[in-house]
């Protein structure tokens, strides 16, 4: 009976001891990591009925341009270049976008760095708003960042890019829904985030040209579903 009755006091000591590590052990933040990794890793399938070309293909009607950088198109292909003045430059679409899955492709050459911004407002060459990085391979495209506020909101994984070709064609595709982000590259699934800030807010779509010089960046197939 004494053996029972100490076999019985073990049980009760080690569960608390579990249940202590549990209650009192700190939790850890992977900076890199999705906040939602139980999210769907699919592409969102697009419906081709509901589905708007922000691109003509033939010029930048429904388009902005801020800045001096340079925005043109060639052979059918939108085209991205630093000006002389080198600084950072924007193509931001006429209409507000808020709820959508947005589909286009893009060849980085020279310098790639540039982004896709949602749901942001630009005065000059001031953007406030969200970016889905676009940049030269390990450097973190399909990664969240907000401008002018907190900066880098989520990185995809090191190394998670790396079907990113530069010199090549690669496909992006972002889904915004209330405060729901979720970014594809080539396929793969690269971040998912949802934060209260992004949920409030409503704006344009724009494409970054970044500032330093060397830059060109080109774009075709740039479609959008409302959602």
């Amino acid at each position: 009976m004494k053996y029972i009755y100490l076999f019985i006091l073990f049980l009760i000591v080690s569960n608390y001891s579990c249940a202590s590590l549990s209650l009192f052990s700190p939790e850890t933040h992977n900076h890199y990591t999705t906040n939602n990794e139980t999210s769907n890793n699919n592409e969102p399938i697009v419906n081709q009925a509901n589905t708007i070309n922000l691109f003509n293909g033939k010029d930048l009607n429904g388009w902005i341009v801020y800045g001096t950088e340079k925005w043109y198109v060639e052979d059918g292909v939108l085209v991205c270049e630093s000006g002389p003045d080198a600084q950072y430059g924007y193509l931001g679409t006429e209409d507000y976008y808020k709820n959508f899955v947005l589909n286009l492709e893009f060849m980085q050459e020279a310098n790639g760095n540039s982004g896709v911004f949602f749901r942001s407002n630009i005065e000059g060459t001031k953007v406030n708003g969200w970016q889905v990085e676009v940049a030269p391979p390990g450097l973190f495209t399909g990664g969240i960042y907000e401008s002018y506020g907190r900066g880098w909101l989520i990185k995809p994984s090191h190394g998670k890019d790396s079907s990113l070709i530069m010199g090549d064609w690669n496909k992006l595709t972002v889904k915004v829904e209330d405060s729901n982000v979720t970014t594809w590259l080539n396929g793969k699934k690269m971040v998912s985030y949802s934060d209260e800030k992004i949920g409030n807010a409503n704006g344009r779509i724009a494409l970054q040209i970044h500032d330093g010089g060397g830059i060109k960046v080109k774009w075709r197939n740039i479609k959008i579903q409302n959602l």
